[in-house]
């Protein structure tokens, strides 16, 4: 791999692929609208930033040129964000992977490894969940990712190109900011170094598989280096935790007790989640490395740090 290009590069897991793709020797183009990517996240890194939105077709096909790898992370993420805008949502997750995926094409690109989403699922039919697992999304996120996931395998098929779709579930880590929309593990650290209590909503008990960034960027480089290699793989840790054990360990490694406070379900939401990741440990050589409780440490004092 000598370029590769990261849309989204500027985000959460974008930065973190950035980085390994950069500690491994390569050179990387990071192509981002900055709509929930931070500069910052890229502050130390040696990249070219191209600012550009995928909906755009000349300005994703300006920085495909010279890419022989391209990591497609861009995206707009969540259930929520989903249901308040399904339009917004299909036109940069479906129509933004189309459009890459023909940049792709014009340029020879070698692989693309797309990110997709344990959302594809919906409601489970049953645990643990492997790739077979029917897809019914719940939430028009779920759909578009759907989408762009089925596009991406479809063209791996037709033109002489290997597409990696890696199934994220829950991940957190290093350059997360706080979301609303997003994921549980920032609202709770925040809230935590504000002194709120935790906002749990249902009871609780409804459980959630969490995977570090660390991880996932190292899912990504497997998926680039494995030759021959096309589909879908969950990338996950392969273990569940409920949401009131996750807000116990977090006051624990945080040193703060601040209380839990319970709300109704919202909407869009599976009650349990836990990957299966064995074909990503066969087929890529994928194993989760990082430890929960010191992962989750880590991510709450890097939070307290900038802020």
């Amino acid at each position: 791999m000598n370029k590769a290009l990261v849309t989204g590069g500027a985000g959460f897991i974008g930065s973190n692929v950035s980085r390994l793709l950069l500690e491994n020797g390569c050179e990387v183009a990071v192509f981002d609208d900055l709509s929930t990517g931070y500069l910052e996240n890229l502050s130390e890194l040696d990249v070219e930033f191209i600012n550009g939105d995928v909906r755009d077709v000349n300005q994703l096909s300006r920085a495909m040129q010279g890419a022989d790898v391209v990591f497609h992370l861009a995206a707009s993420v969540g259930n929520l964000r989903s249901i308040e805008d399904p339009v917004s949502d299909a036109q940069v997750n479906v129509i933004g992977t189309i459009n890459l995926l023909e940049a792709a094409r014009r340029f020879e690109v070698r692989k693309i490894v797309y990110s997709s989403s344990a959302a594809i699922f919906g409601e489970l039919k049953r645990l643990p969940i492997g790739e077979d697992h029917p897809a019914e999304p719940d939430s028009p996120y779920g759909v578009s990712k759907l989408a762009a996931e089925k596009n991406c395998l479809a063209y791996s098929r037709l033109y002489d190109v290997e597409i990696v779709c890696l199934r994220y579930f829950n991940v957190y880590g290093i350059n997360q900011r706080y979301d609303v929309y997003g994921n549980v593990i920032p609202i709770f650290a925040s809230r935590l170094l504000r002194g709120e209590p935790l906002t749990i909503y249902d009871d609780g008990e409804q459980t959630r598989d969490f995977v570090n960034a660390l991880d996932v960027a190292r899912a990504n480089l497997l998926a680039a280096k494995a030759d021959g290699v096309s589909g879908a793989f969950n990338i996950a840790s392969g273990h569940s935790i409920s949401i009131n054990y996750l807000a116990n360990i977090m006051q624990e490694v945080s040193g703060r007790q601040v209380g839990i406070e319970y709300a109704p379900p919202r909407k869009g939401e599976v009650r349990h989640s836990q990957a299966d990741i064995s074909s990503a440990s066969r087929l890529l050589g994928y194993a989760p490395e990082t430890d929960l409780a010191q992962g989750l440490q880590a991510y709450v004092g890097w939070l307290k740090g900038i802020g």
